[in-house]
């Protein structure tokens, strides 16, 4: 026989590694293939890191089919031991089928049999199948052993069948299996489990010595039941009874406190145990890092790893869970060399982990490499590379993922479809984001709320406030996020009134939101509209959101940018946390005019141990005005070199230009530019070019852009802009007309800005039929500023009949001119002596308009009054102002006293001219002018002493008043 089978021994021997030799295998070869049977069993019920069981399984089981075949080629038969050692083995690989088939055929069922069988289905959950079995035994008389009812028990436990478990304890009662320890803590168990706390309170006081089972089941009654403290008293009186307690109940008991946050108890159970598993640590890494302390997480971690325990999947998944919500890449690395060392980059959960952590720390193409690497991609790992493109605003990248997932044949889920619509909300891809919609309400995922929160995020970001607002008012249990989402879409809009109201709504559902609340306060800010901030404020103290991180900032930028910087300090000493982004905003409205103030905050960030962020710096720079505030710059700009972070991404480096030039220092802007290691941005060339305008170093601009060309960097529409504004001031037509021409070929043409600039350009070259074209031909003028431009370009060259034209469809285009638009017009009416016409205009902007005048209207209206010889109605005008005249005003009304040879007039007018500017020399020379006409001389004389005393000098060409039709005349914004 053993000949016949000589091929089959030379396979199973090459198959199994530490198998004897054929010769060996004909003595005792049955023994033999019991012995590598109890082997293998012996493997799998070894403890070991989870991760690597499955491999000992399908190793067990190859091994198990190859002994199987042996016994049944060499006639062996399924008898003895050896047949209750492969069914055995069959059973803890988890093979029902096998299992079955061999326990069918075996030639006599003992007791390791039966329990084997029944151990199998209560591992696989068919619990019936496990009393059916344990009947079925006890029918055929085989005697159970403590083991079998254990497994029964254990089966009762967890289908809750008290009765039933009652006839078993019975049946170990009359068995005499009281006292063996696995009926003990099985009965125990299992009364525990069916909320018999007080059977398993009578089960277990009686006993002397309760077994490790017994304690554990115990313990493990008080903490489902969520009396951890009763809890930890049995486990203390277990250790003050001499019994040792094993990891198992160790981990039960850190489990529950770490379950209840009581993560300091947790923590001196965990010293307490003797060598922690990897069990142990994962239950305390994962509860620190669930429970916000994601610092201390990452440091169980490494002590882990600095005791030699092995991590495991969850492991690594629990810290890079931490890892990411710290955005800390740096120790994410690390990590992640680990999961490779162990081979567990490839684990769908450490895989979806790693996505997590680098989409997260804001490195989607190194979370693309982890998702491209792993051999099987199911959904849970494609939709979190989904949402690492979703966080990071890669939404192109996420409808071609969407797409790729889609042709490799995956169902999207919900999840899947969040992300999916959240990027067309983005993209603003209507057309696509409603077509998903369509195949939402077909694949009935429009009930999820996460779906239908995207729908509305995305509609409302589409600018489709009447579907967003439809979908939102059919949600079921709105969420704070279906809130948010239809708030922020109103305010996007601009329909802050809607938004208000639904807040309303919102608060009173009782969801007092920082997120709708912060949307809010940022409309307001930007709209400068202070009264409804305000009443944001009370509300916010209402609800108890004032003083919380996200509220209490917005409150402050909103305060900082209405110019109540008093009332946002006020807000952020009251709040109870401080972060980078309230104290930023403070340093933003102290930026304007208290640097003290500013730095004062910047030093309370650094001893809050916070760490300056690059837009801190950039508040600072931006207050550096003067002396005192460059050398601060200087030292900012040392401090950034020295942070090596200068360079990163321009911003600081702009902004220290910004600094520099503000200063008047084009040296120093001049050598940081030049520092640049790669000038290709241009940002940074325009930031060159409009800080040397604004310093009138218009020739060394416009050198400057021919730089910029060379170096064949494409400007943008501000580099045209401050270009266009240099050519203005130069009144360089030749350059205007290239500059022009390039921005043509660029596309920028219809950008408002350059055509603004291009209109302003040609105005100040003379060449209105241009600027009028440019004007024409910018399609979308919906922006006040492009009316002003050419409005104010006409009004200089004296085309007042065009102006006039131009306002009339200004007023029919329903764009709401503003103080420079009145400015422009009333200007062109003084100087074409449109009287009624400005009368008309002026009353439009002060009752219709309801614009404030400011004294240069007040001028330009004294001018035209005064220009035609309406001197008496300019007289009164003056008397009528609510505000005290300014020098500029009494200036224009004493050039037309001058004009027309009004001497009673002229002289009060220069009265009131020299108590305002005392050293000017014009009013005094116009007042002499007029005493000399009129023979005064001794009052001329006067005058003459008075400018000596006064030391003013009199500076022939240069009056002011001479020059007054030019100061009145605005130039565009």
């Amino acid at each position: 026989m053993y000949k016949k089978n000589s091929q089959f021994i030379r396979y199973f021997c090459n198959f199994t590694p530490n198998l004897p030799t054929p010769h060996q295998i004909t003595h005792g070869v049955d023994d033999h293939l019991l012995k590598l049977c109890l082997e293998q069993c012996g493997k799998i019920k070894a403890r070991q890191v989870f991760d690597e069981m499955p491999q000992r399984i399908s190793q067990a089981f190859n091994a198990c089919k190859v002994i199987h075949a042996s016994t049944l080629k060499m006639g062996f038969g399924l008898n003895g031991q050896l047949g209750n050692a492969i069914l055995d083995l069959y059973a803890k690989c988890g093979n029902a089928g096998y299992a079955n088939t061999v326990f069918e055929r075996l030639e006599m069922r003992d007791v390791q049999g039966w329990n084997s069988i029944m151990s199998l289905y209560l591992r696989s959950g068919l619990l019936d199948r496990v009393v059916e079995l344990f009947g079925s035994m006890r029918n055929s008389g085989v005697v159970p052993n403590p083991f079998t009812y254990a497994i029964v028990l254990s089966g009762c436990a967890r289908m809750m069948l008290i009765e039933f478990g009652k006839q078993v304890h019975c049946d170990v009662i009359k068995m005499g299996y009281m006292c063996h320890t696995f009926c003990e803590g099985s009965l125990i168990d299992m009364y525990v489990k069916c909320n018999s706390l007080g059977d398993a309170r009578r089960m277990f006081d009686p006993l002397c010595r309760p077994s490790l089972v017994s304690w554990t089941a115990m313990i493990t009654a008080y903490v489902q039941m969520g009396l951890l403290d009763e809890a930890l008293k049995v486990f203390e009186c277990m250790q003050s009874l001499g019994c040792v307690p094993d990891h198992v109940v160790f981990v039960t008991v850190i489990s529950a406190f770490v379950n209840n946050g009581r993560l300091d108890k947790a923590r001196d159970l965990l010293t307490q145990m003797p060598f922690p598993n990897t069990i142990a640590w994962n239950v305390m890494i994962s509860g620190y890092a669930k429970n916000g302390n994601e610092a201390e997480a990452i440091n169980l971690f490494v002590n882990m790893r600095k005791a030699g325990v092995p991590s495991s999947r969850s492991t690594l998944g629990s810290v890079l869970s931490a890892i990411a919500s710290l955005k800390c890449l740096n120790v994410g690395l690390p990590v992640h060399g680990q999961a490779i060392k162990q081979g567990l980059d490839h684990n769908v959960f450490v895989g979806s982990s790693l996505l997590n952590m680098y989409a997260k720390c804001h490195k989607p193409e190194s979370a693309r490499q982890v998702f491209d690497y792993l051999d099987q991609r199911n959904i849970v790992l494609w939709n979190a590379m989904l949402g690492g493109y979703v966080q990071n605003g890669f939404a192109d990248e996420v409808v071609e993922l969407f797409l790729d997932m889609k042709d490799g044949g995956l169902q999207a889920d919900a999840f899947t479809y969040t992300s999916i619509l959240s990027a067309c909300g983005y993209l603003k891809w209507l057309d696509f984001g409603s077509q998903l919609h369509a195949v939402i309400i077909k694949t009935n995922f429009e009930s999820n709320l996460f779906v239908s929160n995207a729908l509305v995020d995305m509609y409302a970001k589409s600018g489709r406030l009447v579907e967003a607002r439809q979908l939102f008012e059919t949600i079921e249990g709105r969420d704070n996020v279906s809130w948010n989402a239809i708030i922020v879409g109103y305010v996007q809009v601009e329909e802050e009134n809607e938004a208000f109201g639904l807040f309303r709504r919102m608060m009173s559902d009782g969801m007092a939101d920082e997120v709708a609340m912060a949307s809010l306060l940022s409309a307001c800010a930007n709209l400068k509209n202070l009264a409804r901030g305000k009443e944001l404020h009370s509300l916010s103290v209402k609800h108890g959101l004032a003083t919380s991180l996200y509220a209490g900032s917005s409150l402050i930028d909103m305060y900082v940018k209405c110019g109540v910087t008093e009332t946002a300090c006020e807000v952020f000493y009251r709040m109870h946390n401080w972060s980078v982004i309230s104290m930023n905003a403070l340093i933003a409205g102290f930026s304007q005019d208290n640097l003290e103030e500013a730095v004062k905050i910047y030093k309370l960030m650094l001893a809050e141990g916070l760490c300056p962020s690059e837009i801190t710096f950039a508040n600072l720079l931006d207050a550096c005005h003067g002396p005192c505030g460059s050398n601060l710059g200087r030292q900012i700009h040392c401090l950034l070199l020295k942070k090596g972070i200068l360079y990163d991404d321009g911003f600081l480096g702009i902004s220290l230009l910004g600094m520099y030039m503000d200063s008047h220092s084009n040296a120093d802007a001049g050598k940081l530019f030049l520092e640049f290691p790669e000038r290709k941005s241009a940002i940074l060339w325009t930031s060159m070019i409009s800080g040397l305008s604004q310093n009138d170093c218009h020739k060394e601009a416009l050198e400057l852009y021919r730089g910029m060309r060379s170096q064949n960097v494409l400007p943008d529409q501000a580099t045209f802009a401050s270009i266009l504004k240099v050519c203005s001031f130069l009144t360089s037509y030749k350059d205007g007309t290239e500059i022009h021409s390039f921005a043509f070929r660029s596309g920028f043409n219809s950008d408002v800005l350059v055509g603004c600039a291009l209109i302003d350009m040609y105005a100040k070259c003379g060449d209105v039929g241009s600027s009028v074209k440019v004007f024409e031909e910018v399609a979308c003028k919906w922006d006040i500023i492009l009316w002003n431009s050419i409005i104010v370009g006409l009004a200089k060259n004296g085309y007042v009949e065009d102006v006039l034209k131009i306002f009339g469809e200004l007023l029919q285009s329903h764009v709401y001119p503003d103080e420079v638009t009145f400015l422009g017009v009333l200007s062109a009416c003084s100087h074409g002596g449109k009287l009624s016409e400005g009368r008309h205009i002026y009353n439009l902007m002060v009752n219709q308009c309801g614009i404030q005048p400011r004294h240069d209207h007040c001028a330009c209206m004294i001018d035209l009054f005064g220009r035609w010889g309406f001197l008496e109605e300019a007289e009164n005008f003056i008397e009528e102002l609510e505000f005290e005249p300014d020098a500029k005003i009494w200036a224009s009304f004493l050039n037309a006293c001058k004009l027309h040879g009004d001497d009673a007039r002229g002289r009060k007018a220069a009265e009131k001219l020299i108590n305002l500017d005392p050293h000017n020399s014009s009013a005094y020379i116009l007042l002499s002018s007029i005493h000399a006409s009129s023979g005064n001389w001794s009052e001329v004389d006067s005058l003459r002493r008075k400018m000596k005393e006064m030391g003013v000098l009199k500076f022939p060409g240069s009056s002011w008043i001479d020059s007054m039709e030019d100061k009145v005349v605005p130039s565009s914004q």
